[in-house]
């Protein structure tokens, strides 16, 4: 098989799985997600963020924490599953970078709530980011409600994002994670790139990947846009199984064809 890297003269992969953060298509969605998080940041309430799988939630999330100094503010990262919530406590306490050598939730509440009230002393925010929040089971959004409020007798209270797909909006909506819901402040939902966007989207990735010539003619980025129904992780498996068959049959330009082959190899 042809390397098309080589063959096309990329300098690096145009459409990797996992991406740089200074090399993310920076749209208006993005734009409007990373303001709502930092008004989030600044009031210490809760932001979701939700989109069905592929839409960039992840991504998204990466490229908005990476706009917070660390100076200022301390991400806690959590990948959320079905566990109970000793597991979700053990994540945090991780995150934290503290011990968990204890099955006691009594003592990683403790231990949490401590570690919060000593970032705040040092005038840094702790920001909890909960990715695929809604594998969370529901009657554990309150216990994640009574941590981030660690002080009755304190004002400050820990921000939260959830990220996950739109189930997470129905979980939020059950009696026992009420508390919770009461304090989201901001909703932002990513839906799929329309066709100006999947072509802007798709320009930018050959440009960041040293390729300033458009490779992909008009046929083949509505053949994605289509495929793909606008959602960039499935227009990147389509992009890159398109150069794939356009460096295999000594192609330089990527026609709707070339989009048709690659989508023959894709579930």
């Amino acid at each position: 098989m042809v390397n098309y890297i080589n063959y096309f003269g990329f300098t690096a992969e145009p459409f990797p799985a996992v991406i740089d953060m200074k090399k993310v298509y920076v749209y208006k969605e993005l734009q409007d997600l990373v303001e709502r998080f930092k008004y989030t940041a600044d009031t210490g309430m809760v932001s979701l963020i939700t989109g069905q799988v592929g839409a960039g939630k992840t991504t998204s999330l990466k490229y908005a924490c990476e706009q917070f100094h660390p100076s200022k503010y301390k991400i806690i990262p959590v990948i959320a599953n079905t566990g109970s919530m000793l597991e979700i406590l053990r994540q945090i306490t991780l995150a934290f970078n503290m011990e968990c050598s204890t099955n006691s939730i009594t003592f990683l509440i403790k231990n949490i709530r401590e570690r919060i009230k000593e970032i705040f002393s040092k005038r840094q925010t702790p920001i909890l980011v909960i990715d695929e929040a809604n594998l969370i089971r529901e009657r554990i959004f309150q216990e994640l409600h009574n941590i981030l409020q660690y002080d009755f007798e304190s004002s400050q209270i820990m921000p939260l994002v959830l990220a996950g797909q739109v189930s997470l909006i129905d979980k939020l909506k059950f009696h026992t994670a009420q508390s919770l819901a009461s304090r989201v402040a901001g909703r932002s939902h990513l839906e799929g790139l329309d066709i100006k966007g999947m072509k802007n989207y798709i320009n930018h990735h050959l440009s960041v990947s040293g390729m300033s010539d458009e490779l992909f003619n008009e046929g083949a980025v509505l053949a994605i846009h289509q495929g793909s129904g606008g959602i960039m992780r499935k227009a990147n498996n389509l992009a890159r199984g398109a150069l794939v068959a356009a460096s295999a049959r000594n192609s330089k330009l990527i026609s709707a064809e070339h989009v048709r082959l690659a989508q023959t190899e894709l579930l």
